[in-house]
């Protein structure tokens, strides 16, 4: 909680000076109007972080649209992390994780309903998802926090509990990937992967210590665990149909698996970890090194892992027999803490009604930016949030 579980090496801090310049140079020619920032006729809502690993903007993407998808016709637009194709890609029958990046493809399958698509170039991308649906009616941007090329209505930044942002540095000392008064941005502010038994005291703290404006409002959200998928026999299974006397591996290779670790932890004593880099590419050796370790467990045992992970896993070659039919994925939500989720349902809701191209045409106004909207303190155009 006082930030003295963050690591950053001190050796490195001059790097991150010049890095910070860099940064602040960017930032200031994008202030002074030397780089451009879109904006577009249709709801923008950007979802990022201003750090260096997972803070969990894929589950809360996911929120988004399962609130949006039943009265809007949503898109998501991300840049495809790690994807082996280049340029705008629209997810369809034939996409596959090495098409669209293992985030957009997860969340193709979880939400078909839903448009996706990939481009590094996210204005671009903007345009081109226009061009093929003349009815959407609000775009998600995904991991666009610092893609300032696309003024957003709404920016939802990110905070991972684990690594608060107030006790971080730049890189490569720390993890910031922009000084910390890039958090000014931000419309909204989660702070995520909270613990369910986050005392009062700690949210008033960490509501102190991100020292956040009138115009910015500041939520806090947990994870919350579904029944857990088979990889490959299709089973289906509740995390307390597990004996807590099971010898779990929990194998991961995101960003920051810590919360989900000490979760499973409270139900089975019996955890053994395996952790990868995010986005990680399982090799040959990964998997030798997988079905090894699971191999040597005793029995009774299973493999847990996450969605992100279970669709490279899955093209993965070389899982031994026994790995194929022990692994499960487990599926993640996101639940709004201090009842704040009424409040920010409504808040996105609203936002994306008023703003909608079918709003815009009904008014006769399609001038390319927003209405019923006010400048905030970060320059972007966006409804008033209630500071809670």
């Amino acid at each position: 909680m006082e930030g003295d579980h963050i690591k950053v090496n001190k050796w490195l801090l001059p790097l991150s000076w010049f890095y910070g310049l860099g940064v602040k140079l960017r930032n200031m020619l994008f202030e002074m109007g030397v780089l451009k920032s879109h904006t577009f006729n249709v709801p923008v809502i950007a979802v990022g972080n201003i750090t260096a690993g997972g803070t969990g903007k894929t589950p809360h993407v996911e929120y988004l649209v399962r609130l949006l998808q039943e009265t809007s016709k949503v898109a998501v637009l991300s840049r495809g992390y790690k994807r082996k194709s280049k340029g705008f890609i629209l997810a369809d029958d034939t996409a596959t994780a090495r098409t669209l990046g293992d985030e957009s493809f997860q969340m193709k399958q979880k939400y078909p309903k839903a448009i996706i698509a990939v481009d590094k170039k996210r204005v671009h991308g903007i345009k081109k998802l226009q061009e093929q649906y003349d009815d959407i009616d609000v775009v998600l941007l995904d991991d666009a926090f610092q893609h300032r090329y696309v003024k957003p209505g709404i920016n939802i930044m990110l905070v991972d509990y684990h690594r608060l942002i107030i006790y971080d540095r730049l890189l490569p000392a720390g993890r910031l990937r922009e000084p910390l008064n890039g958090k000014n941005r931000a419309d909204v502010v989660i702070v995520t992967k909270c613990p369910k038994d986050l005392k009062p005291m700690e949210f008033r703290v960490i509501k102190k210590g991100m020292e956040l404006f009138a115009y910015q409002t500041l939520y806090f959200t947990t994870f919350d665990y579904d029944a857990l998928q088979g990889l490959f026999n299709g089973e289906a299974k509740a995390l307390d149909a597990i004996a807590p006397d099971t010898n779990v591996l929990l194998l991961t290779g995101i960003g920051s698996p810590q919360q989900m670790e000490e979760d499973l932890g409270k139900l089975y004593p019996n955890i053994t970890p395996l952790h990868f880099s995010d986005h990680h590419n399982f090799s040959r050796k990964d998997i030798g090194k997988i079905n090894d370790t699971f191999s040597a467990l005793p029995t009774p045992k299973c493999i847990i892992t996450t969605e992100k992970d279970a669709v490279r896993l899955k093209e993965a070659e070389g899982l031994s027999e026994e790995v194929q039919q022990s692994i499960y994925a487990l599926p993640i939500h996101v639940t709004f803490m201090l009842e704040q989720e009424k409040m920010f349902n409504e808040n996105i809701l609203g936002y994306v009604r008023k703003n909608s191209r079918n709003s815009i045409l009904v008014k006769g106004k399609d001038d390319n930016k927003p209405q019923n909207s006010h400048h905030t303190g970060n320059g972007s155009r966006t409804i008033s949030f209630r500071n809670n």
